[in-house]
């Protein structure tokens, strides 16, 4: 197997390859760490790597191989963690210069799960400052790309994982979805991501008993559906350390791919009643949707009338958002960027009766959304407004009436399902006309990532994206 074939395999396949002994984990890590010194100068998918202590746990990978030792099910397998989840001893930035120097104590949930099982990290993959926006610029002056045009960004917040994992400089990666943090990236970069139902997988941070409650979800991003499920299933369960934590045993994630999709009734919406959407995004998915007729699917356009989540929810987003960050404002305001000091000054303007009304149109939310669920089994959507674009101003572009700048924050179609809670999945559906990716939005009911996984291995069968990879 040569080297482009290997770094595009599957982590499935990989897999194999280690436990059968055609490949160590020694020679596996170092090959993509020589891929990495090669491709990360042109993308910054990642702002800190980890080698020593990669080569390290890779040669007791494989030690273990050789003694024959119960394995867990990424055993030597590398793996790329997302920069705002805490890992123990490692630098963890958030993209900001906040945390230059952060080196935490403990790991978060999500990273103990996938190292106990055995992977091995590469290193921390970049992220808009704080997460906070769908682009991949931060305050460290390390702006990502998008592999199949390093003029365009990868998306975020995960925009560095969905790069590293579509331009080959990992097989899988860590990812979370506040926003879109998982779809979106996925999306402009053509890799496979899904944010799973509310409190499946643990929010513990590491650094204190809090967690989220607003709708954020570590997830999977990955090149096969395959993949996402295997990462998922290790990511998820129940964990006393998360108040939202679900208590229920995760279903098979892996079995849920074989599932029989024939007869499922799915809602289409190209808009959700007021998103402006570029033409070629909706041929796009306009074809996805005849994609699930022919697989036996009965596909019906939906008549949403939701609203734009920024004038919707903000005030509480916001809200959060000054009450955690203001404190650093006055020390590194000149040295923050242009959509932190923003949304740090809109929240400081957030009225008790903004806050209030933003909570009582969640409740609205949900039940809309809830109730498309009594009648279809899944729903479609673009997954954002455009594909992926190059960098703009931030003052450019905003629409009229509107105070966000939309692409900036890209989320009109992921933001209300993290409002909602729902289980979604960005899949590969298409290209635009300049060969940059194009997603489908695959939304279940709650608690049901199965129909979702099912939906997408079923589409994926009939649209096979691991022939196409960018040309870096």
């Amino acid at each position: 197997m040569i080297d482009q074939e290997l770094f595009f395999s599957s982590a499935i396949d990989l897999l194999k390859l280690i436990k059968s002994k055609q490949i160590s984990s020694v020679e596996l890590v170092e090959s993509y760490f020589n891929r990495i010194n090669q491709l990360n100068p042109k993308l910054n998918s990642y702002i800190n790597l980890t080698y020593s202590n990669a080569i390290q746990q890779a040669q007791i990978a494989d030690r273990s191989i050789s003694l024959k030792d119960t394995l867990g099910p990424l055993h030597g397998l590398p793996i790329a963690i997302k920069d705002t989840q805490m890992t123990k001893g490692v630098l963890t930035t958030m993209g900001s210069v906040i945390f230059k120097n952060n080196v935490p104590k403990n790991n978060s949930a999500v990273v103990e799960r996938v190292l106990n099982s055995g992977s091995i990290m590469l290193g921390k993959t970049n992220v808009s400052e704080l997460g906070l926006v769908g682009n991949c610029e931060n305050s460290l002056g390390l702006e990502g790309f998008n592999p199949w045009d390093i003029s365009k960004t990868p998306g975020g917040s995960s925009g560095g994982a969905a790069a590293a994992v579509a331009a080959g400089l990992t097989p899988i990666a860590t990812g979370s979805d506040g926003g879109g943090s998982i779809r979106i990236p996925s999306n402009f970069c053509g890799v496979y991501g899904i944010k799973p139902t509310f409190g499946r997988v643990s929010a513990y941070t590491g650094v204190n008993s809090e967690t989220p409650n607003f709708g954020s979800q570590n997830g999977p991003i990955a090149r096969t559906v395959k993949d996402a499920a295997l990462l998922l299933q290790i990511m998820s369960g129940y964990d006393s350390r998360d108040h939202f934590s679900l208590r229920e045993t995760p279903p098979n994630f892996i079995k849920s791919l074989d599932k029989n999709i024939k007869g499922l009734k799915i809602a289409f919406s190209k808009d959700f009643g007021f998103a402006k959407v570029n033409s070629e995004v909706i041929d796009v998915v306009s074809n996805a949707a005849n994609i699930f007729e022919n697989l036996g699917c009965h596909v019906e356009e939906l008549n949403l009338n939701l609203h734009n989540p920024y004038e919707t929810f903000g005030a509480i987003s916001d809200f959060h958002f000054y009450q955690n960050f203001n404190k650093y404002l006055d020390k590194y305001e000149g040295q923050l960027t242009d959509f932190v000091k923003f949304g740090i000054e809109k929240g400081s303007r957030v009225k008790l009766v903004e806050y209030s009304k933003a909570i009582n149109n969640i409740y609205k939310q949900r039940s809309i959304i809830n109730d498309i669920f009594f009648e279809y089994d899944l729903l479609i959507s673009p997954v954002s407004c455009f594909p992926a674009f190059s960098k703009l101003n931030f003052d450019e572009d905003k629409l009229p009436g509107l105070e966000y700048p939309p692409h900036f924050f890209n989320g009109d179609f992921t933001f209300h399902i993290n409002i909602s809670g729902n289980p979604a999945a960005s899949i590969p559906a298409g290209f635009s006309s300049k060969g940059m990716p194009i997603g489908l939005h695959i939304i279940g009911n709650l608690c049901d990532e199965e129909t979702v996984l099912a939906a997408s291995a079923a589409f994926e069968k009939m649209q096979p994206w691991l022939i196409h990879s960018p040309n870096i």
